[in-house]
């Protein structure tokens, strides 16, 4: 059966997939992605997806899936991957929340305490209905952020 997506590179793009390889820049799966895209091109090697899947342990499915991507979306999308328009989960504190955190951290900590805790300002934001629930971990990211 032949393939639906052909990969051809152009000089440029091959000479990038070259430097991402060489210089190992990036994460494993943009090396990964470069080292598949030059093995595919039809102008290069032009591996089959099976000897791809082989060779760099990863399924038939990954190479037909960064041939159509290079195709539909382009090089960049096909190389770098796609970000994500919204995060998986939705922000606790928004920037009047962090404000309210910030100016509650800076000020006296509760009478019997000496000093503010990050349990203590996740406990603090609920009870001022700033949010519903919220994490110490919340907290101190929130917190190093600023820092």
């Amino acid at each position: 059966m032949p393939k639906k997506y052909i990969v051809r590179l152009s000089d440029a793009e091959r000479s990038e997939c070259e430097q991402v390889i060489k210089k190992l820049k990036g994460s494993s799966t943009k090396v990964r992605r470069a080292h598949i895209l030059l093995k595919a091109d039809v102008e290069g090697p032009a591996w089959t997806d099976a000897k791809i899947a082989e060779a760099f342990n990863c399924r038939i499915r990954t190479i037909e899936k960064i041939r159509r991507r290079l195709v539909v979306e382009g090089f960049e999308i096909a190389l770098n991957g796609k970000k994500r328009a919204n995060p998986p989960t939705a922000r606790k504190l928004d920037g009047e929340g962090e404000a309210k955190l910030i100016a509650m951290r800076l000020g006296k900590p509760p009478a019997g305490y000496g000093r503010w805790t990050l349990q203590l300002l996740a406990e603090q934001l609920v009870i001022l209905e700033v949010v519903d629930s919220i994490s110490a971990e919340t907290v101190r990211k929130t917190l190093k952020k600023t820092a």
